[in-house]
């Protein structure tokens, strides 16, 4: 199994995007099976345009984006990507869109197709907190998850996809006191559990992780 993993530059200020920063701690290989990592821009489209050009000089079977979820406590893989771009922020290149239409021809939304409550409790399981989300938002996070979504359904129909948010870590949170952080290594820790699951198998648990509200 060849597992192509991702993770962006800082954006909004942060000086260091620890998606990024944990995503170069991991291995080159799991359990005999490789692990290539590539930096994205948080920018919209264009890193769409940076992870498909991976893809097709590639053959991968997995394709996972990390992301900076600053103000979450734990871990959170995402299972829905939403086909709307509402930037709060600008992107790394000061685009901002708003109520914009990703894909015209795409569906409403793409369910991530990795096993995410199988990562979940994986996550868990190592000792890193973690919880399924139904939000990816509708920065560049959720963008590239459509996206990925998106080349599955019209390019790659054998590609496993998803995403996982992480927390700030704690040099990011100096002046933030309100915001909860988690070291970059346990956040290493957390992402390696959650692709041991994902090597493990491809079929997902069956065990009450939604929400209420």
């Amino acid at each position: 199994m060849r597992i192509l993993i991702t993770g962006f530059d800082p954006f909004g200020g942060e000086e260091i995007n620890p998606a990024l920063e944990a995503v170069k701690l991991l291995p080159d290989s799991i359990e005999g099976h490789t692990i290539d990592k590539l930096e994205i821009p948080t920018v919209f489209h264009k890193s769409k345009h940076a992870v498909e050009a991976r893809m097709k000089q590639y053959d991968y079977d997995v394709v996972l984006a990390i992301g900076q979820a600053g103000g979450r406590f734990e871990l959170t893989p995402e299972r829905v990507g939403i086909n709307v771009d509402d930037a709060r922020i600008a992107d790394n290149e000061g685009q901002q869109p708003i109520d914009e239409c990703i894909h015209q021809d795409g569906a409403q939304a793409y369910f991530s197709n990795l096993p995410v409550k199988r990562m979940t409790e994986a996550i868990k399981a190592s000792g890193v907190p973690a919880r399924l989300s139904n939000t990816a938002g509708t920065f560049v996070c959720n963008h590239i998850l459509y996206q990925l979504g998106y080349l599955h359904a019209t390019q790659f129909p054998n590609i496993k996809f998803g995403f996982i948010h992480v927390p700030f870590i704690p040099e990011q949170v100096v002046d933030k006191p309100e915001k909860p952080s988690m070291s970059v290594e346990t956040i290493r820790k957390g992402l390696n559990a959650a692709l041991e699951a994902i090597i493990e198998s491809d079929e997902d648990i069956k065990v009450a992780l939604g929400e209420t509200h």
